[in-house]
This record gives structure tokens, C-alpha cells and sequence, in this order.
């Protein structure tokens, strides 16, 4: 073994394997419930919930992101809620995951707007609410 892949092997071996992933960082004072939307290079797919507490991080997606542009929908149950203009269906409790964007009602489930989250094509993104 050459002495550079050798330091190559054990900087890999000390280090791992870079962290990647979509995580949501919830900076408000109140819990929040959220749902990502994506296409998976087949088909659209919405998941949820997960909830996340206040001043914590959750990681929805593990691994290299595939993806440029996720959506996000984020509610604490009351007056705060971080939406947008990109629909996909949820439903009213969790964990779900529905593929498709079309028919939310027709399916049995609600239709939520999501806003669209540019991670630039980056391996790993991290998203965060705030009041």
C-alpha cells in the first residue's frame, strides 16, 4: 500500500461517513407537527407526522439527499403554521405516507399547501421554523 492511500484509508476510517439528510430544526416555543413532500424520481409521495419539540432538530430523510427541491408543511395546532402554494395530501394523524399529489379528498385525506425548500442540490439540507 502507498504511503498517500494509507493516510487516505485512515483519515476515512477516522472520520466515517459524512452525515446527510433533510433535518427540520424547530425554533418556536411551542411543538410543531410536520410533513414533507418529494419526488422520488418515480413518483410524488407525501409523508408525516413527525413532531418535533421546541428548540430541538428531527432528521425526516436519512442519506444523500437525491433530490434539489423538497416541500415542507410545518403547524404547532394553533396559530402558527408554515405553509405555501405546493399541494400534497396528509392525513389527520400519523405516521403516514401517501403517494401522489391529485384526489387528496376523494382519497380520504386532506390537502395542505407546502412550501418549496431549494436545497441546491446539496447532500444534506437543514430546514428551520421559527415564530
Amino acid at each position: 500500500m502507498r504511503p498517500t492511500t494509507a493516510l487516505l484509508l485512515s483519515v476515512l476510517l477516522v472520520t466515517g461517513p459524512a452525515q446527510a439528510g433533510f433535518a427540520v430544526c424547530n425554533k418556536a416555543n411551542t411543538p410543531v407537527k410536520v410533513a414533507l413532500g418529494r419526488f422520488d424520481g418515480k413518483i410524488w409521495r407525501s409523508e408525516g407526522w413527525w413532531t418535533i419539540l421546541p428548540r430541538k432538530c428531527e432528521t425526516l430523510l436519512s442519506g444523500v439527499l437525491d433530490a434539489r427541491y423538497y416541500y415542507l408543511y410545518g403547524t404547532d395546532g394553533g396559530s402558527g403554521t408554515w405553509n405555501g402554494d405546493k399541494a400534497f395530501c396528509t392525513a389527520s394523524v400519523g405516521p403516514f405516507s401517501i403517494p401522489g399529489r391529485g384526489n387528496c379528498a376523494a382519497r380520504g385525506y386532506d390537502r395542505k399547501g407546502f412550501f418549496e425548500v431549494d436545497t441546491g442540490q446539496r447532500a444534506n439540507w437543514t430546514q428551520t421554523l421559527s415564530d
